[in-house]
């Protein structure tokens, strides 16, 4: 498979990352110094040229790629490059659309530009950061095998039944799995006789209904329904969309915005029950005087640091939920420590979603874990994967590669050495990002396809 990707900004280098190795990947930019920071840290074709050019694309012969990923800066740009890069045959595109006023306009664009998938990276955080406001936990979650598993991770800090206890000897797991720790910035795939330590962050697998017990166990769980009064910070693209879902289903929002004309712009774009605050986010006396009645806070303005400080801020005044968004990857080794409930990155969001779409077929869902290094993986077993009716143990699974939960014929099975995957069961398998070829050489099919 060849793939194309045009742009090398945060989310086009992520995609090539996850990339690199598994596919043929040419990465185009038309900036040169981005371009030769990327050549000593990835196997991958970098091409300085304009993508949205017809000549450029015809001389990279795009007609020999499966797939076009056009994330450049520039809504207009990515429409034209993936509707020109199909046209001159390109088998699929991908184009990255994020202005709100093209929202409503998407369908039209697929349908009439001949783009195959549209992605909006601050829409799709909106709505996980929503989905997040209305669950029950304080910690970050999310559903496979159409809501019959559910993966969570939450930070033991020093919780006695879990520091310095080994997996295998903990008494709150019936049923669950932890598939993966992440240490000081850094995943493992873990083994029973892994000891845990104080901070570490577990990613648990296993049945709903099975969490929720976990959740109390930990004092982890509280009523979504008090979710009534939220403050955002920052009227960024992801502030205007979660305000906008958030006022529908009756919450009060606050939104602090330092900028007076986007002030001005969301309060024309917003309900009432939106409330527009001219202010900068590092102002502790503006914000504090309405924080400390609020049920959940998100910190999402541009700047990684505002949004981590009033973060920590917000948690030290036990408001309920608490989320910060994050660009820069130097600061995953430090989210775990400081107890902010969630730190959400919408270039993983994106890239996990493009993802998916390039692996299409047996995989029906793929996550980004800790800034890329670890995906988690939902596959449905073909019946002529060379996996299937073999013992799990017969398969010397690569380490660093874990299945983390089997559902056949819609129970949830937490899998052991004789468990074997049968045609149709869904997977959910846990890899570090160096081991996912190497997972995908172990699902390939029997005839090779």
């Amino acid at each position: 498979m060849k793939v194309m990707i045009i742009g090398a900004g945060k989310l086009g280098k992520k995609i090539a990352a996850a990339l690199n190795g598994e596919i043929h990947v040419t990465l185009m930019d038309n900036n040169p110094l981005v371009l030769d920071r990327l050549k000593d840290h990835m196997d991958v074709l970098t091409v300085h040229a304009n993508g949205a050019r017809k000549d450029i694309l015809e001389e990279m012969n795009i007609e020999t790629y499966d797939l076009t990923i056009a994330v450049t800066s520039s809504d207009e740009a990515n429409i034209l490059i993936s509707s020109m890069s199909k046209n001159l045959g390109s088998k699929r595109s991908i184009a990255r659309i994020r202005n709100p006023e093209y929202a409503s306009q998407l369908d039209f664009f697929k349908k009439h530009y001949n783009i195959d998938y549209v992605i909006n990276p601050e829409l799709s955080t909106a709505n996980m950061i929503l989905r997040y406001l209305m669950e029950s936990y304080t910690f970050y979650f999310d559903d496979y095998a159409k809501g019959k598993v559910s993966v969570v991770n939450f930070n033991i800090k020093n919780i006695s039944n879990f520091v310095n206890k080994s997996i295998s000897d903990l008494d709150h797991l019936d049923d669950l799995v932890i598939a993966a720790i992440s240490r000081n910035g850094n995943i493992i795939i873990p083994h029973g006789d892994t000891i845990l330590q104080e901070n570490d962050t577990i990613y648990v697998v296993g049945q709903r209904n099975k969490i929720h017990g976990l959740a109390k166990v930990l004092k982890s769980s509280v009523d979504n329904k008090n979710i009534r009064k939220v403050m955002i910070l920052g009227g960024s693209k992801i502030g205007y969309y979660l305000a906008k879902s958030l006022t529908k289903k009756g919450v009060s929002v606050k939104i602090i915005e330092s900028d007076l004309d986007r002030c001005k712009e969301l309060s024309e774009l917003l309900p009432n029950n939106a409330l527009i605050i001219h202010g900068e986010g590092t102002d502790i006396d503006l914000l504090e005087e309405d924080l400390a009645d609020m049920d959940a806070f998100i910190g999402c303005t541009g700047f990684d640091e505002e949004n981590l400080f009033m973060s920590l801020r917000a948690k030290q005044l036990n408001i309920g939920k608490v989320i910060a968004k994050i660009s820069r990857q130097s600061y995953v080794h430090i989210i775990e420590k400081l107890g902010i409930d969630m730190a959400i990155n919408p270039v993983n969001i994106t890239a996990s979603d493009i993802l998916k779409y390039i692996r299409g077929g047996r995989v029906a869902a793929v996550s980004l874990l800790l800034g890329g290094q670890a995906e988690v993986m939902e596959i449905i077993a073909d019946k002529n994967l060379s996996i299937i009716n073999k013992p799990l143990k017969s398969l010397k699974l690569s380490q660093g590669i874990i299945i983390g939960a089997i559902v056949h014929k819609g129970n949830v099975i937490i899998p052991h050495g004789e468990s074997k995957i049968q045609a149709g069961d869904r997977v959910v398998i846990f890899s570090i990002l160096e081991k996912v070829p190497k997972l995908k050489a172990l699902l390939q099919l029997k005839d090779g396809l």
